[in-house]
C-alpha cells in the first residue's frame, strides 16, 4: 500500500487540479487554470502513488478600511471519487486551517453543500447575511443560483481565534 502526502501544491500541479475540480461541476465553482497558477501558494494537494488525489485552497476575503478582522474562505476542497471516505478531504481541510492560522484571521469560512462534514470539523452554520463581504466579492457573480440567498449552499464558520 501507497503512503498519502499531503503537502503544498506545486506550479507542476496545475493541470491535475484544475482537473480535479472540474470533476464536480454540481459542488465547485470552476476555477481557471490561470487563477490556480496565480494562486499556486494558496493549494494543498493530496498525493497517493503520484496522483494527485484531492486538493483545497483558501483565499483572503477583502476588507473595507482596516484589516481588523480578516475572514480567509476554505474553497476548491475536491477528493477523487474513488478514494472519497478515506480521510483525504478531513486532512487537507485541517492542513489548511492550520496554515490559514498563522496568518491570524478572525474566521474561516466555507460555503458547502456538506456542512456534516465541515461541522466534525469545528465549523458552525452562521445566516450567509453574516458573510455579506464574501457574498458582494464573489456570490453576485455566480452564474449558477438566481440570488446569493437562494443558493443552497450552507455557510459555515470557525473561529480562528479559539472561540465561537
Amino acid at each position: 500500500m501507497t503512503e498519502r502526502l499531503i503537502r503544498n501544491a506545486g506550479f507542476e500541479d496545475a493541470g491535475a487540479i484544475f482537473a480535479l475540480v472540474k470533476e464536480h461541476p454540481d459542488e465547485l465553482l470552476p476555477r481557471p487554470i490561470s487563477d490556480i497558477v496565480q494562486n499556486i501558494d494558496r493549494f494543498i494537494v493530496a498525493e497517493d502513488a503520484s496522483e494527485i488525489v484531492g486538493t483545497v485552497s483558501w483565499q483572503i476575503l477583502p476588507e473595507i478600511g482596516l484589516a481588523s478582522s480578516p475572514y480567509i474562505e476554505i474553497k476548491s476542497l475536491a477528493v477523487k471519487e474513488g478514494v472519497r471516505g478515506q480521510d483525504i478531504g478531513s486532512d487537507l481541510v485541517l492542513q489548511a486551517i492550520e496554515r490559514i492560522r498563522g496568518l491570524h484571521p478572525e474566521r474561516i469560512v466555507a460555503l458547502t453543500f456538506h456542512s456534516d462534514f465541515f461541522a466534525k470539523l469545528g465549523f458552525v452554520e452562521v445566516p450567509k447575511q453574516e458573510l455579506m463581504h464574501k457574498i458582494y466579492m464573489g456570490c453576485v457573480n455566480c452564474a449558477k443560483y438566481d440570488s446569493p440567498f437562494t443558493c443552497p449552499e450552507i455557510a459555515m464558520v470557525l473561529d480562528a481565534k479559539g472561540k465561537k
